[in-house]
């Protein structure tokens, strides 16, 4: 499933690590230092429908950087990780021939290993299968599906939070396939040569601080209109009797499920921003893990540094 490498191709830079750390204000001015556009790695800022509590680079920052694989993808739609390389190739060649430099941003590790190393050579989709298990998940709850996880891939199951259904349900459909667990063909997976010439930086800060910066902006969303914007959500795809939001993936993530369950009156709003906060605080500490593991990524301690024009300078010297 990888495509040809194409290590010849100019260097990307890379600029990664948790929520919250600052990777869109270290993007934006090394856009402007390198002639760059902005390749979006970020597997919900790609769904139109959801905005604010995704963390969206600006109206005004997108006008001052051209961002790619923002709001590009509808909530109701299918989208998988092969779906999204796709898109992100097709960006990168058209960055290229205008003769500019690529910027991937985020803290998806997964879209990260899409574009860099490829997609593990694993069956193709059994759309029975998924069916089966979806419709297992309604009946028993997503906690059981992990549970079958569990069993024959701790691994994985490790990796991959409860509430991830699609993410469970292929690592599931895998070993129903192959009688192999997913967690083999990702370790022949990182042995694979790079698909594009890159340079990577990961953005870090103590932890009291991180997660400080989290609540903060926590608090910035839900006061810039953040549960405002679900109740439209409700109301335009909640019309149709055969429709349930609460089925999409893209408002599974931390913080659309629990404000879903407040305006449902499942919780109160405290208890709902309170876990919000924590669930975006366990979605950090995942990024980092996933991502300490790629020995290739240099690593800035932001908090070691004065200002973003000092972390500019050490990109471009290391870069």
């Amino acid at each position: 499933m990888n495509s040809s490498p194409n290590i010849d191709s100019p260097l990307i830079i890379c600029i990664l690590g948790p929520t919250a750390v600052g990777k869109t204000s270290v993007a934006i001015k090394l856009a402007q230092v390198f002639n760059a556009e902005v390749l979006s790695v970020d597997s919900r800022q790609i769904y139109q429908q959801i905005s604010i509590g995704t963390a969206k680079p600006t109206k005004e920052e997108q006008d001052t950087i051209r961002h790619h694989l923002i709001d590009c993808v509808d909530i109701d739609q299918t989208f998988s990780v092969a779906d999204y390389q796709l898109l992100a190739d097709q960006a990168i060649n058209n960055i290229h021939n205008c003769q500019k430099r690529v910027l991937l941003v985020g803290g998806s590790g997964l879209y990260f290993r899409a574009i860099v190393d490829g997609l593990f050579d694993g069956p193709g989709a059994d759309w029975q299968i998924r069916a089966d298990l979806s419709q297992k998940a309604e009946r028993y709850g997503r906690d059981y599906l992990h549970r079958k996880l569990r069993r024959i891939d701790p691994i994985s199951a490790g990796r991959i939070h409860p509430n991830n259904l699609p993410r469970v349900i292929r690592a599931l459909e895998i070993y129903k396939l192959t009688g192999r667990p997913i967690s083999d063909f990702q370790r022949n997976w990182s042995q694979n040569q790079p698909r594009y010439n890159f340079s990577a930086f990961g953005l870090t800060m103590p932890r009291e601080q991180l997660y400080h910066r989290i609540e903060t902006r926590v608090n910035y969303m839900l006061e810039i209109g953040w549960i405002d914007e679900v109740k439209n959500l409700l109301e335009e795809y909640n019309s149709d009797a055969h429709i349930n939001l609460r089925a999409y993936p893209a408002v599974q993530s931390y913080g659309y499920k629990e404000i879903i369950d407040y305006l449902d009156q499942h919780l109160g709003l405290d208890q709902a921003i309170s876990q919000i906060k924590q669930r975006t605080r366990n979605y950090a500490k995942r990024q980092l893990t996933w991502f300490r593991k790629d020995s290739r990524i240099n690593w800035l301690d932001v908090s070691d540094f004065d200002s973003v024009d000092q972390i500019i300078e050490r990109m471009s010297a290391q870069a």
